[in-house]
């Protein structure tokens, strides 16, 4: 490796350089060329559908079960759409790009259909193994720095983002400073380095390549395994990267937002769903994942699954249910006419970024969640996590989904016993 990672940039690189020291990236200039590393972890978000917590360790067993690619296909949407901005008049300097990483599942399978163009083409200098791990990941991001790529987009999760991140730390400061963007791909995503859908990462790398974006520190977050393990959910931060700071594309980091004052208003929401339940005994309650749901259900003498997917219905509770499990009993719920039954989806917001819908819950797939219905949905949330909280964020994984949510405008959102107001869809 050689001793600074940009070595043989040029006096371009080296204004980028010092730019990015200073947090003041200005890139832009007329007809000049980026050179993007693209890293795809292509186990990532094989779990979520199946109620895994994440794929780590578990990708040959979510594969015997029929999971599908989640990360590939994100990335290969993020570049699709990449490539249809570069070409257009919003690439108003014409900068081009190159995308370099590997061939095969860590990189090329997923960048072929949007290259060809002089404004995005690709540069392989490796291959990826038949077998892949965290170490591979390692590796690859030293041959980008090698490289000299100026950003690095990547496709993962949260276990990912820690692999790149770690990577860097060890390739020395100057690595550390490579900007990353995220391809939200993962069952996990934490971190303020993901965009908020794959389409918003493309809008970011241009805005990136054209200098409209300084790069900012966001915190690296993850679930901690030890405390989960003992029943705890807890977010923490392992570390820092440096990313574009776009607050409408980026999605920021959770924050994780406790108060003891708040038991009597977590009691109150229990007691709301009691009184539904009270009114119209036959209503099937789908309890999402989350802290505030699973201390909802302990008022209500359930035991909920901390990041799973419930299924309450009179005295019958399935706990972590997968995608196939949920659509069976969801498609159960009818009357004898084949007409659906009561049905109501509850959801809590992830604290600082706003997802309703796409971080944690995958198991809610698009199938899931058009079985369910628009209507039946009710978010729920404390005052605190509602404290500028302006819009929340609902990525589907499914284009026509998602307009349609958006379509609508607004999701109820119960705050309080007997105390609901409308919060606005975010566009994404």
């Amino acid at each position: 490796m050689r001793g600074s990672p940009h070595e043989g940039w040029g006096d371009l690189g080296d204004k980028r350089r010092i730019l990015r020291e200073a947090g003041l990236f200005e890139g832009g200039a007329r007809g000049t060329r980026m050179r993007l590393g693209i890293v795809v972890n292509p186990d990532a978000g094989l779990g979520g559908k199946l109620g895994f917590k994440g794929s780590d360790g578990r990708a040959a067993e979510a594969r015997a079960a029929g999971a599908e690619d989640r990360a590939g296909p994100r990335m290969e949407q993020c570049l699709n759409h990449l490539a249809t901005l570069a070409a257009s008049s919003l690439n108003r300097t014409d900068v081009a790009l190159t995308l370099v990483g590997w061939t095969g599942r860590m990189g090329s399978t997923w960048a072929e259909s949007a290259l060809g163009t002089d404004r995005l083409n690709g540069e392989w200098i490796g291959e990826t193994p038949s077998q892949t791990s965290h170490s591979d990941t390692t590796a690859l991001v030293a041959a980008l720095v090698e490289a000299g790529v100026e950003g690095i987009v990547y496709a993962g999760g949260d276990g990912t983002t820690r692999d790149i991140v770690n990577a860097l730390e060890d390739l020395g400061k100057e690595a550390q400073k490579i900007a990353l963007i995220g391809v939200p791909g993962g069952v996990k995503m934490h971190s303020g380095c993901f965009a908020t859908t794959p389409k918003a990462a493309a809008e970011v790398v241009l805005a990136f390549a054209l200098g409209d974006l300084r790069t900012a520190i966001t915190e690296v977050m993850d679930l901690d395994e030890v405390v989960y393990q003992e029943g705890v959910w807890k977010v923490r931060m392992y570390g820092e990267a440096w990313t574009p700071s776009s607050p409408r594309f980026m999605q920021g980091a959770k924050e994780q937002v406790e108060r003891v004052s708040e038991e009597d208003t977590i009691e109150g929401l229990a007691h709301h769903v009691a009184t539904l339940l009270e009114d119209e005994p036959d209503l099937m309650v789908i309890w999402g994942s989350g802290g505030t749901l699973r201390r909802m259900g302990e008022h209500l003498d359930l035991s909920l699954t901390l990041l799973g997917i419930d299924i309450q219905h009179g005295e019958t509770v399935h706990t972590d249910l997968n995608e196939a499990t949920l659509l069976e009993v969801i498609s159960g719920h009818v009357d004898e006419h084949q007409h659906p039954r009561p049905l109501l989806l509850l959801l809590s917001p992830m604290g600082g970024q706003g997802f309703l819908i796409g971080r944690g819950n995958l198991q809610l797939s698009p199938a899931v969640l058009r079985a369910i219905g628009h209507d039946n949905i009710l978010g729920v949330a404390t005052p605190s996590k509602l404290i500028g909280l302006e819009a929340v964020r609902i990525d589907t994984g499914d284009d026509d989904l998602d307009t349609e949510f958006q379509t609508k405008r607004f999701i109820k959102i119960l705050q309080g016993f007997r105390t609901t107001r409308l919060i606005r869809v975010a566009e994404m």
